[in-house]
């Protein structure tokens, strides 16, 4: 498969045109024009460019990639390393950020309904491509101590931060990564319970005042999932050698 036209599926795929963020969705990093292996993670790290650089990769696909707006535009120290890896060894760097978190099937909030056995109801604001606050009900009702340590056992990690305290827990709202700022518009919505990756000083307070369950699951252990399910949807249709690698995060 060619790189250019890796970069046009995908775009179409993830509509990512459509979205406004803040950094550019796509190809980041020009590599070599044929793409047979890709590596799929998280975050464009330097551990993660390495490990691709070993397992012979011609592209890496992630979540969080570079060139971040308002970040120091100067190629220099980490910055400078991670680049030169990736140009001295010509792979592709493609990231895609909030397409790949809005996505109705392969994206995060999508793939972490589907790990938790969430009903999916979809974005909050479905006339804004790009929002990311998505509302959805559990299986069956919990109480917020047990949907506590039902996402403890599916992410396999302990959570971050938690507001508990007897409440039911039937509808609930979710951002994964860092979408603790929504808490409010997710407390609008009437759900017992928001899920997110990150937490703020004020979310704490929010969610005690308005009476809903929150929960922080970490950034990346909320994020995970769908790239992953990116790369292994690009496995099954093109005949591309795909691997997705963990780069553990804590937060």
């Amino acid at each position: 498969m060619t790189r250019n036209e890796l970069q046009n599926y995908l775009n179409t795929l993830l509509n990512s045109n459509q979205i406004k963020d803040y950094c550019p969705n796509g190809l980041q990093v020009e590599g070599k024009a044929e793409i047979s292996k890709v590596i799929t993670g998280v975050t464009a790290c330097q551990a993660l460019v390495d490990r691709a650089v070993s397992e012979g990769a011609d592209a890496i696909l992630v979540h969080h990639g570079y060139f971040w707006k308002g970040e120091p535009a100067e190629v220099t120290g980490m910055k400078k390393r991670r680049l030169q890896q990736l140009l001295n060894n010509d792979i592709n760097l493609f990231a895609y950020h909030l397409p790949l978190d809005v996505h109705p099937e392969l994206g995060n909030n999508a793939q972490l309904a589907k790990l938790m056995g969430w009903h999916f109801d979809g974005a909050v604001d479905s006339s804004d491509p790009a929002c990311p606050l998505v509302t959805g009900r559990l299986e069956q009702p919990m109480l917020d101590d047990e949907l506590a340590a039902h996402l403890e056992e599916k992410l396999q990690r302990e959570l971050v931060c938690r507001v508990t305290g007897g409440h039911k827990i039937e509808k609930v709202a979710w951002c994964t990564g860092g979408g603790q700022g929504f808490i409010d518009r997710a407390a609008q919505l009437g759900v017992d319970a928001f899920i997110t990756g990150e937490v703020s000083e004020p979310t704490i307070h929010s969610a005690r005042e308005q009476n809903v369950a929150f929960f922080a699951a970490g950034h990346h252990a909320t994020e995970r999932y769908g790239v992953k399910a990116l790369g292994e949807h690009l496995a099954e249709h093109f005949k591309l050698g795909v691997k997705f690698i963990d780069i553990d995060s804590p937060a």
